[in-house]
């Protein structure tokens, strides 16, 4: 718990006002018994004012250290990924070196990429953002709230300064102008969730995009291809059939058992296939996830 003092102000706003992470008043209340003055005072300050009396509340509340113990963990998984992409950027930019998209992806889409201005929203470390520079284009506006992120993607960007424009932002309040970008994408962070985009951060792909552009979902989840059809999305997948499985390239075997057991933990067949077939390479149908292999399109009228 003593993590959540990584963010700054503006993302704990932004992540306690936000229904799609699922924290109650009183999991997050009941999730600092104990815990030092300093991440208290700054949940407290972040915490919006209708929540703040209820939330003061909890905090006096006599619980069981059980209770304490169960609200922590809510917290902390539903907080996973934020806090990762904030307190440990370089793992994260690990697993996302070895999760390499389909190269059909970007065939496909580089005519939109070509000689265009192009958004990339969620951007983490560059992955897609590299990409779209290799295919030809003019400008990338790369846009990520981590500032960890940001830091490793303008690293690896030295060598594109003119060509990569490295950006703070949220989905929901994307800093470039209306209609300035020809094509807006998301890689492999984009949801239905409001959270993670959701209406309000369609609205703003489409506000930046101009007319005859696109918007373009790299990697979507399963469980938002219906949301996404419902919004006039076309779905595309380039893995032909009888080609062999991807697989996700970790750096080293280190590497590997180090990804597995930190973001699959859940998933204790990963360590297990790693550590019996000494690969650093690992199949998706281990991981239990579809490989990024598809994109969903959609052209702004």
């Amino acid at each position: 718990m003593e993590d959540l003092v990584v963010f700054d102000d503006a993302a704990l706003q932004s992540l306690l006002c936000h229904q799609g992470f699922g924290l109650s008043v009183e999991d997050l209340a009941h999730s600092l018994h104990g815990m030092s003055r300093q991440v208290i005072e700054c949940i407290e300050r972040n915490i919006s004012g209708n929540n703040r009396v209820a939330f003061l509340n909890e905090l006096q509340r006599d619980i069981p250290p059980e209770r304490a113990d169960m609200a922590r963990r809510v917290v902390l998984d539903r907080l996973f990924w934020e806090l990762t992409y904030w307190k440990t950027p370089d793992l994260y930019e690990e697993l996302t070196g070895g999760e390499r998209l389909h190269p059909g992806i970007f065939e496909q889409l580089a005519p939109d990429i070509s000689g265009n201005r192009v958004l990339d929203a969620g951007a983490g470390s560059g992955r897609a953002a590299l990409e779209c520079v290799k295919y030809g284009a003019e400008k990338v506006f790369a846009v990520e709230p981590s500032p960890g992120l940001l830091r490793i993607l303008e690293q690896k960007w030295r060598s594109a300064r003119n060509q990569v424009v490295p950006l703070r932002g949220r989905f929901d309040a994307i800093p470039v102008p209306d209609k300035s970008v020809d094509l807006a994408i998301s890689c492999s962070a984009f949801t239905a969730d409001p959270a993670q985009g959701g209406e309000p951060g369609l609205a703003e792909l489409q506000r930046v995009t101009r007319s005859g552009g696109k918007v373009v979902i790299i990697w979507p989840r399963p469980q938002d291809y219906a949301w996404l059809d419902r919004h006039g999305f076309s779905y595309v997948t380039v893995q032909a059939r009888g080609v062999q499985e991807m697989c996700v390239q970790f750096g080293s075997l280190q590497s590997a058992l180090q990804c597995a057991r930190h973001f699959y933990a859940h998933n204790p067949q990963v360590a297990r296939f790693i550590e019996r077939e000494r690969r650093s390479d690992v199949p998706f149908s281990i991981l239990g996830i579809n490989p990024p292999c598809d994109y969903c399109w959609l052209v702004i009228k």
